[in-house]
């Protein structure tokens, strides 16, 4: 998975150093390109990532349940 997001990282940039390259030259879709470019980096990149970051559960630390909020009051009162 990690080369999957790897590949796509490198595609995606490349698209918009073209995309960038198209803007300089004065083409006229250039717009189209770069705008492609952010938006599958948007909804292809990203979601791919973060599945392949927290496919194993190392996100639960992060989430905030009740019992670190009864935690948090009980240290503020102290």
């Amino acid at each position: 998975m990690k080369k999957v997001v790897i590949v796509l990282f490198v595609i995606f940039l490349v698209w918009m150093l073209v995309g960038a390259y198209m803007l300089y030259a004065d083409k006229d879709n250039a717009q189209v390109v770069m705008g492609l470019g952010v938006f599958f980096m948007a909804f292809v990149l990203m979601p791919v990532f973060i599945y392949s970051r927290y496919r194993e559960g190392r996100y639960k630390k992060y989430i905030i349940t009740d019992d670190m909020i009864n935690e948090w009051k009980e240290n503020a009162n102290k």
